[in-house]
């Protein structure tokens, strides 16, 4: 027998078939790619030419700016990214056509995994 898993984005990933027995703990390290990065690069010049009035500018490059300071951290932590990440898609999501952004939305909530699946659902065509 078997089976294919697709693309997993996490830490540590354990596909077991049986048993497993852990000893000592499982540490995982977090890679920021240079996709992610560009993503995030790539948002900021969305969000700077989107149709957004003065205090929906102002509370989207906050949120991005949170994103960017866990990024380019030494340890980003996921996490933190989430809750952003989904506030910045929904004010995105809310002012109207976001189709250049669904992209880099899209690479950055893969990246969070599982801490990602809400800003996907709300990516028109994704979700």
């Amino acid at each position: 027998m078997s089976f294919h898993i697709g693309t997993q984005n996490a830490g540590i990933v354990n596909n077991v078939g049986r048993d497993q027995h852990l000893t000592g703990g499982q540490q995982g390290v977090l890679v920021v790619t240079p996709e992610v990065r560009q993503a995030l690069q790539t948002l900021r010049s969305t969000v700077a030419s989107a149709p957004l009035d003065g205090d929906q500018n102002r509370e989207a490059h906050r949120q991005l700016d949170e994103i960017d300071a866990v990024v380019g951290s030494a340890a980003p932590e996921p996490e933190r990214v989430a809750r952003p990440l989904e506030k910045l898609t929904r004010l995105l999501v809310a002012v109207g056509p976001i189709a250049a952004a669904v992209g880099p939305l899209s690479t950055l909530a893969g990246w969070l995994g599982q801490l990602g699946a809400g800003v996907v659902r709300l990516l028109p065509g994704l979700g």
